[in-house]
């Protein structure tokens, strides 16, 4: 079993915030591979399905970003699924806007959400950090990530997106190395 988690924040003025980014992939997986009508669970809305032939399950926390690991850690206990068949994706103000990139644990740079979810189940899950683009001062982040996407940038959300679902049978076998050079490649 995997656990796809898409980290943002559940408020209506917040869904096309550059934070929600990971909202937005799941709700494309959740589309392209005709996952489970999404329902309230765990402090989350979750779809469940099959993916390249194995369970999966989906989650948009609505605990808001900075308590993301609340509501994951409720749904990996119930469904006895292993930190490390966890993948989260997250916005990253330290990559360039459009770039992907995959790793396996690691620091959480200062990411509340990806903090939270330290806190809840350990460090020992996949990160499938979306970069948004920093703001020109650093006094401006707080602003920036908050700040909804512009047009050109809701342009390319969709091409990432579809070369996120496309290479998702390489993310499912692990494979992330892999999956970060074929999406940025394309």
């Amino acid at each position: 079993m995997l656990l796809f988690v898409g980290l943002g924040n559940p408020t209506p003025d917040s869904e096309n915030n550059r934070h929600n980014i990971g909202f937005k992939i799941i709700d494309a997986i959740n589309k392209k591979f005709g996952l489970s009508k999404q329902k309230p669970k765990f402090k989350g809305l979750l779809t469940t399905g099959s993916i390249s032939g194995k369970k999966v399950y989906a989650i948009k926390p609505l605990t808001f970003m900075n308590n993301s690991g609340i509501c994951i850690r409720e749904l990996i206990e119930y469904f006895k699924i292993e930190s490390e068949n966890v993948i989260v994706f997250h916005d990253d103000l330290d990559i360039d806007f459009g770039k992907i990139k995959a790793k396996f644990g690691g620091s959480s740079a200062g990411h509340n959400g990806i903090e939270s979810i330290d806190k809840f189940i350990g460090k020992d899950y996949s990160r499938i950090r979306i970069g948004i683009g920093k703001p020109k001062k650093s006094s401006d982040v707080t602003d920036h990530v908050l700040k909804d996407f512009d047009e050109d940038e809701i342009k390319d959300l969709q091409k990432i997106t579809t070369l996120i679902t496309d290479s998702l049978s390489i993310l499912i076998d692990k494979k992330l190395d892999l999956f970060s050079s074929t999406i940025n490649n394309k």
